[in-house]
């Protein structure tokens, strides 16, 4: 009988060390391995002049259907006759929304072409081709093609990617917009205002021109 018992022993011990060790190896599997320091927010991607004299903060998700709207339709005007002219100076701050399951691999792409001095080249090339990459099982592969189009270092982008190296940022600035108020995307912030959804060109111009200053007599 003792003997019987210290049988259901031994496997009672076998057992919950199995379950350990699978429990162990689930959450060893799921986490993602982020950077040292990282909590911190990325500063934002910035196109034009520090001497502009409004600057608009854009919060967004690479995988947003109406952020595609925008950067396809009205940002290309935006940036010609508002940004290049000296009007504006324009902030794009990562906003990935969840539910949209391929846009944090978006998000870590741009900023890894980013670092190399492509960002607003990925930008375009992500929101420009959104269908093909949005819903596919595996975006890494077609997202690293754009990443090749713009032209920049693979192996330095590979190796960013597999760091995790802008996770942490990407990941705080979410949070710090949302803090501000942010809960959908586009999100601007136009001379500490902010204002939801995809202005047309004349409505961001009207709120651009409103928001700077008035010009010393």
């Amino acid at each position: 009988m003792k003997r019987f018992y210290m049988v259901l022993a031994v496997i009672a011990v076998l057992g919950i060390g199995a379950m350990w060790l699978s429990a162990t190896k689930n959450n060893t599997r799921a986490a993602t391995p982020i950077a040292p320091g990282d909590t911190i927010a990325t500063p934002g991607w910035l196109a034009g002049s520090d001497s502009a004299p409004v600057e608009v903060e854009e919060y967004a998700d690479f995988q947003c259907p109406a952020c595609g709207r925008y950067a396809i339709l009205t940002m290309p005007d935006v940036m010609e006759r508002l940004v290049k002219a000296g009007k504006v100076r324009w902030r794009f701050r990562d906003f990935p929304l969840q539910g949209h399951q391929n846009t944090i691999p978006a998000h870590e792409a741009a900023a890894c072409v980013g670092e190399q001095g492509g960002f607003w080249q990925m930008h375009d090339q992500l929101y420009f081709n959104q269908r093909d990459w949005e819903f596919v099982g595996n975006p890494a592969k077609k997202i690293r093609g754009y990443a090749e189009k713009v032209g920049v270092d693979m192996a330095k982008y590979d190796a960013c990617l597999k760091a995790h190296r802008y996770l942490g940022g990407i990941m705080a600035s979410a949070k710090q917009g949302a803090a501000r108020g942010v809960n959908s995307t586009p999100t601007f912030i136009i001379g500490g205002h902010l204002v939801s959804g995809a202005l047309t060109y004349d409505d961001m111009k009207a709120a651009i021109e409103k928001a700077t200053p008035a010009k010393k007599k």
